[in-house]
């Protein structure tokens, strides 16, 4: 024959809108917790008064309340939150007169009704003067506008790089390394639009469009269009090195999620595999896109020296 079932020590405090009960039972295992037909059903292995074994015990509310409570299980207890189905002030916890054995107030939260009722007065008027102060702060009639020029922008970047990398990648497939040799002439365009269009991205930071630091941005943007223009623009021995091809390619490849991940930030939307490329990609092709850029700018001065030194001498005048 089956003994009587242990109970726990359990705790409980009210508002007007919700129920606590605080179980006093720590290391609970398979907590089963449930509130059928106005009875809160609770079953749990825990450490107790009694050791460790299995503890439960029911309560039966004095009003309707909600039928799925919220359990929170911490290493030394167990608690509950019950919703009351309509806000008011119960004089007890139970339906039965006479308190059950194993429950007790909690005076860590108790509250008599004028106390809660001053407490839910703070948290209307802590809500009424948030909304005022939101209320206060001038609504941008440019928004959407601006939301609208920002995808529109991000769009048109990703476009563009993807022109660029899925240009390159098919002319590798097909002419394998003699693609290398000429990229600046078959992509070159396309990476002058791109690399103009990204002077906006300064501009935008500058005024607050978006939260991008300037100093980055400025670097970054200035530094491959003094690549892009001046080196490759002004040096045409250069425009044929493999070296082009590696320095365009890491570029495309880097923006092709980078545009992206901005565009859709831009509508509120977060794609996680997304937004782990944007932030993880840059770590091996930054450094090989350095190293690359790196041989652009060092070739820039040896050939200024080259042509110093061996170029065609001027005659002296007799």
């Amino acid at each position: 024959m089956a003994g009587p079932s242990l109970r726990p020590h359990v705790h409980w405090a009210q508002r007007h809108r919700e129920l606590y009960l605080r179980v006093e039972l720590s290391d609970v295992q398979h907590p089963d917790v449930t509130i059928t037909d106005n009875v809160l059903h609770f079953k749990a292995q825990g450490h107790g008064a009694k050791g460790d074994n299995i503890y439960e015990f029911q309560i039966e509310f004095l009003e309707p309340v909600e039928p799925k409570p919220v359990c929170r299980v911490t290493q030394r207890q167990l608690n509950i939150t019950v919703q009351k189905k309509e806000s008011n002030w119960w004089e007890r916890l139970t339906k039965q007169e006479k308190r059950p054995l194993f429950l007790a107030p909690d005076f860590d939260r108790w509250l008599d009704e004028s106390d809660a009722e001053m407490e839910l007065k703070e948290k209307e008027e802590e809500k009424i003067n948030k909304m005022k102060i939101e209320s206060r702060v001038p609504k941008d009639p440019f928004k959407h506008l601006k939301k609208g020029y920002l995808i529109m922008y991000n769009l048109v970047q990703f476009l563009g790089f993807s022109w660029i990398f899925v240009n390159m990648t098919v002319r590798l497939f097909i002419l394998g390394k003699d693609s290398f040799y000429d990229t600046f002439h078959t992509v070159a365009d396309m990476m002058y639009f791109c690399h103009t269009l990204a002077l906006m991205e300064i501009m935008n930071s500058l005024i607050g469009l978006v939260r991008s630091p300037l100093i980055p941005a400025v670097v970054q943007i200035l530094g491959r269009n003094f690549i892009l223009f001046v080196i490759l623009g002004s040096l045409e021995e250069m425009q044929s090195k493999p070296v082009v091809f590696f320095v365009f390619y890491f570029w495309s490849i880097i923006e092709l999620f980078r545009y992206p991940y901005y565009m859709l930030s831009c509508i509120g939307i977060e794609w996680k595999p997304l937004t782990w490329l944007r932030y993880t990609v840059w770590i091996p092709l930054y450094p090989l896109g350095g190293l690359a850029e790196g041989v652009f700018v060092n070739s820039r001065h040896l050939y200024k020296q080259r042509k110093q030194h061996l170029g065609p001498k001027k005659r002296k005048m007799k």
